[in-house]
C-alpha cells in the first residue's frame, strides 16, 4: 500500500507564500505580532516619550517595508504614528475607513474589552500609496493601545 502524505507539499507551499510576501516588501501577521510585543516593551523600558518618537522615526526599529506602529490613546489621540507624523497630537475617533467604518472607535473599544486582539479595515498602505485591506494587531498598554498591522 503506497501512502501519500500532503503535509510536506503544503508546508513548503505555504513557506513560499511567506517568503513571497517577505520579498515583496510584505510583513506577516508573526512580524506584525512581534513588532508590537517590541514596541511595548520599548516603550516600558525607555518611557513613553522615547518610545513614541522612536516608533514615530521612519527610519527607527519600528519601521520596516510596509510595517510600522501606531500607538492611540484611550480617547482617540494619536501619541505615535510610524507612517505619518502630522497624525500625532490629533484625536482620531472619528476618523472612517472608505468602507464608513469607524476604525479608530472600534480599536480603543476593543482595547477596552479585549486587551488583545486583530481589526480588519480599509487603509493606504505606504509603500504601494493604494487603500488595501488591513489586518491590525494591536495590545493594550495602560491607556493606549499599540498597534502594528499587515496589508493583505
Amino acid at each position: 500500500m503506497v501512502r501519500l502524505s500532503f503535509a510536506a507539499p503544503l508546508a513548503f507551499a505555504l513557506a513560499c507564500a511567506a517568503h513571497n510576501a517577505h520579498a515583496e516588501g510584505h510583513a506577516t501577521k508573526e512580524e506584525a505580532m512581534a513588532m508590537v510585543k517590541k514596541g511595548i516593551a520599548f516603550i516600558r523600558t525607555s518611557g513613553n516619550d522615547k518610545g513614541y518618537a522612536e516608533i514615530s522615526n521612519k527610519g527607527g526599529k519600528f519601521n520596516d517595508r510596509d510595517l510600522y506602529l501606531v500607538v492611540y490613546g484611550l480617547d482617540g489621540v494619536v501619541h505615535a504614528h510610524g507612517a505619518n507624523e502630522k497624525m500625532i497630537g490629533k484625536n482620531l475617533i472619528d476618523l472612517k475607513d472608505v468602507d464608513g467604518k469607524a476604525f479608530v472607535k472600534e480599536r480603543v473599544d476593543l482595547a477596552q474589552s479585549k486587551g488583545t486582539f486583530w481589526q480588519d479595515y480599509k487603509f493606504t498602505n505606504p509603500v504601494s500609496k493604494k487603500i488595501e485591506p488591513k489586518s491590525m494587531y494591536c495590545e493594550k498598554l495602560d491607556d493606549a493601545v499599540v498597534c502594528g498591522g499587515i496589508y493583505k
